[in-house]
């Protein structure tokens, strides 16, 4: 994940580069903040997908924040851009820059913390990463790319999305642990665990992926393997829903069964 601080004062940069730097430390995300004294200096490094958040001063020297996010928006309307500010007075014209946050100054741990929070709510999953030994190599994949983890002896077989395989010398609680318990691995059956995020339906006992892979679920877990896999896919649309309107979605699972939301 790479985040830009665009502000002219540089005690401002410092700061928030080392609450960010804090935030990150140890939550399963490689972060990586670069810093701006200028719109002008952000604007001349910036391409569409550079940046995951934009931190932007509004009221600096040269170029004000309002229009160096105009500018940007030109280019990317995908990464968030969460205002600083010492005045309230720029309200009026953000609405046309589609900010996702603003934070006043002088900012506290607390407040930049939340909104770090919340970004990686709606920010896709897949930045997040394990890193597993390969080949006697370390190996960095992100969760998204992986479809399925099957035991093999003391082994792990990893399949992912490209095709390719890793074999890794670890334990199925071991990859677990390593995820953090992310939801979107469901342990089908004894040894097999698989990714939500590739799952096309379920089908006369089998697990089928989006990749045409069918793997066997336990019986008797049969009916709670599905129900958490309908969990983990409207929990992540009540969160994106929840964070731009201010409303969960009511209740049922809309989309296709037990497949990726729209």
């Amino acid at each position: 994940m790479k985040i830009a601080l665009v502000d002219d004062e540089q005690e401002s940069l410092d700061e928030i580069g080392r609450l960010c730097r804090s935030f990150f430390e140890g939550s399963g995300y490689a972060a990586e903040t670069v810093s701006f004294e200028s719109g002008e200096a952000f604007l001349e490094a910036f391409e569409a997908g550079s940046f995951d958040i934009v931190f932007m001063d509004v009221y600096m020297k040269g170029m004000d924040g309002i229009n160096a996010s105009l500018q940007m928006r030109r280019l990317d309307n995908r990464c968030l851009l969460v205002f600083l500010t010492s005045s309230m007075d720029f309200m009026p014209d953000a609405f046309s820059c589609h900010a996702f946050e603003y934070v006043t100054k002088p900012f506290s741990k607390e407040r930049i913390f939340a909104v770090l929070s919340d970004a990686i709510k709606v920010l896709p999953q897949e930045q997040k990463f394990i890193e597993l030994i390969a080949d006697r190599k370390i190996v960095r994949v992100f969760f998204d790319e992986i479809i399925s983890v099957v035991t093999d002896a003391h082994y792990l077989d990893i399949t992912l999305a490209d095709g390719k395989r890793l074999r890794c010398r670890m334990t199925m609680p071991e990859f677990v642990g390593k995820t953090g318990c992310d939801a979107r691995f469901i342990t089908i059956n004894k040894g097999i665990t698989v990714n939500a995020e590739h799952i096309l339906t379920f089908e006369r006992g089998c697990c089928i992926m989006e990749s045409g892979a069918k793997f066997p679920v336990r019986v008797r877990d049969s009916a709670k393997v599905e129900q958490m896999a309908m969990d983990y896919h409207f929990e992540k649309i009540r969160r994106r829903q929840t964070h731009f309107t201010g409303h969960s979605p009511s209740a049922g699972f809309s989309g296709r069964r037990h497949g990726k939301e729209g």
